[in-house]
């Protein structure tokens, strides 16, 4: 038997905005007008990715990205990007970095500076980098810790990857144009799908055949490590071919749980020559061994203050201060004869795809290739039977002890101290994204983008699309609603749920549900019905 409830009016209410695109976690902001100090309450968009948070504000991402796809892939033209010449406001600012900088130096080798110490001016040295950043400069200055050169090995290639020969790569980054017999040219482009190697015999269900015999352990490391062969199979690619390849990618799991990439080329590449670079390409992880269980259960290093410069673990048993990441890395690069705790390599599957512009193809890849963007890794396949929930179990189990960066609690597992341990840390515990359920051991980004692959920044795509929409409403004379002040200058704070001008979050999304009907209706109203004078003296313009 089966009784069927009435609809619950919050359920109707959030129902009604997702139909309406509207988001139904909008966050209460506070704007306060430095010219006039006027203060208003703004409900702005949550902007979460994931269909299951906010269908409205993962849609209108993924059709953001869609955009982002269809503009750079076939593009006929270099996008020309240029950096703007610093303002006064600017230079300003960075030469009291400059200033800040000099007298941090001297309190670092004198104790003080200007009567202050050296963490006086570090806090002034952040607050500085702060408006710099605020005022439109880009990019961060190394002049701490981080200036200093990155740890190195050989780069001699390993004797099991064939060699690829290495070409000066040209700044273009358009395709080849070919001519047909009658004269028309097209530039054609690629989809290309890599995938990760076999860790063993699978069903269609993609559940191993005998779990036993899976090798979790390494599906593991490749998918905690697939960021990193992205990069090094694109810096093989430019090098190969010669070029500064443009793509736009994204990463979804298979079945099985392994990570795949999904890739739009710009430009064509034979397939031999991707088959090549593919085969030619992997990514060595020089970490400490973690072949030795030395901490595990109740016996589990200790944290102490005084062991090393801002703490460290001890052994429980001994005593002994546990190796600092540094220390153990030192110990690595001196034996000759080390290996890498892991090699990734793709699998041999290769599907490259020609595309044409414009095409229904071209339609339906980019469809294919964000189609799964609003949902999380775990989410794009349901684990529906007994032999999958066990076999995400399996892998979240594994994942749960594999160290997924220096900063890993689970090096204490293994006698090392994580890079800038603190108390509190316990191996299987680690926070990192790669460890949550929820991205079986993928942390890196869902979607990657070369910088030049439509002249344009997302934040841009998102700018013209505001900016297309306002040129309508002039062209048809219909008035915008709530219209920025250019001359306003805002200072931005996030609002209590408790202030009194907060309003409840079902009120919330009754205001944005009406204010999105009426820009809808004027949207409407400006396409289908423009002002010929209006429209035509904007095009002039």
């Amino acid at each position: 038997m089966v009784k069927t409830l009435p609809p619950l009016a919050r359920g109707v209410l959030e129902a009604v905005a997702v139909e309406q695109g509207v988001c139904i976690r909008p966050v209460p902001m506070r704007r306060v007008d430095l010219n006039t100090g006027a203060a208003e309450v703004v409900y702005v968009p949550c902007g979460h990715t994931l269909a299951s948070v906010c269908p409205s504000c993962a849609e209108r991402k993924r059709k953001l990205r869609a955009v982002q796809c269809n503009q750079g892939w076939h593009l006929t033209s270099e996008p020309v990007i240029t950096r703007a010449d610093p303002d006064a406001e600017q230079r300003a600012w960075m030469e009291l970095r400059a200033q800040a900088q000099a007298a941090r130096d001297r309190a670092g080798l004198e104790g003080t500076a200007d009567g202050e110490d050296a963490s006086f001016w570090d806090a002034v040295v952040r607050d500085l980098d702060i408006e710099l950043e605020r005022s439109g400069v880009r990019g961060a200055l190394k002049t701490g810790e981080e200036s200093k050169g990155r740890r190195s090995r050989s780069t001699r290639r390993r004797q099991d990857a064939p060699d690829l020969p290495r070409r000066p790569v040209d700044s273009r980054t358009v395709g080849k144009v070919y001519r047909g017999r009658d004269g028309m040219t097209f530039r054609p482009s690629i989809f290309l799908t890599l995938t990760l190697d076999s860790y063993g015999r699978v069903r269609g269900d993609g559940t191993p055949v005998d779990p036993d015999a899976y090798d979790y352990t390494r599906a593991a490391r490749d998918a905690l490590h697939f960021s990193k062969l992205v990069d090094r199979f694109v810096q093989n690619l430019r090098r190969f071919v010669g070029y500064d390849v443009q793509y736009f990618a994204t990463v979804e799991p298979q079945r099985r749980l392994a990570p795949h990439l999904h890739m739009a080329i710009r430009g064509t590449i034979s397939r031999a020559e991707l088959r090549q670079v593919v085969a030619a390409t992997y990514h060595q992880v020089w970490w400490p061994s973690t072949d030795r269980v030395l901490f595990s259960g109740d016996h589990l290093p200790v944290w102490d203050e005084v062991a090393g410069e801002n703490g460290g673990y001890l052994d429980p048993a001994t005593g002994e201060v546990l190796p600092t990441w540094d220390e153990a890395l030192d110990k690595l690069g001196l034996d000759e004869d080390a290996e890498p705790l892991h090699v990734v390599k793709f699998g041999r599957q290769i599907d490259a795809q020609g595309v044409m512009a414009d095409s229904q193809q071209s339609r339906k890849l980019i469809g294919y290739l964000t189609k799964y963007l609003v949902k999380g890794v775990a989410e794009c396949h349901e684990a529906e039977t007994n032999a999958q929930r066990e076999h995400v179990d399996r892998m979240a189990e594994t994942l749960r002890y594999e160290p997924c960066s220096p900063t890993c609690a689970n090096w204490l597992r293994y006698g090392v101290q994580p890079k800038n341990p603190r108390e509190g840390m316990t191996p299987g515990f680690c926070k990192g994204k790669a460890h949550r359920r929820e991205h079986l051991g993928y942390g890196g980004r869902r979607v990657l983008v070369s910088r030049k692959w439509s002249g344009k920044t997302l934040a841009d795509h998102k700018a013209d699309r505001k900016a297309w929409v306002l040129a309508r409403l002039a062209e048809a004379g219909v008035p915008v609603l709530n219209p920025a002040d250019p001359n306003a200058v805002h200072v931005w704070e996030r609002a209590g749920p408790a202030d009194p001008d907060v309003k409840s979050r079902e009120a919330r999304l009754l205001h944005l549900i009406n204010e999105r009907v009426t820009r809808r209706a004027q949207l409407d109203q400006a396409t289908q019905n423009p002002t010929p004078e209006l429209s035509a003296t904007a095009e002039a313009a």
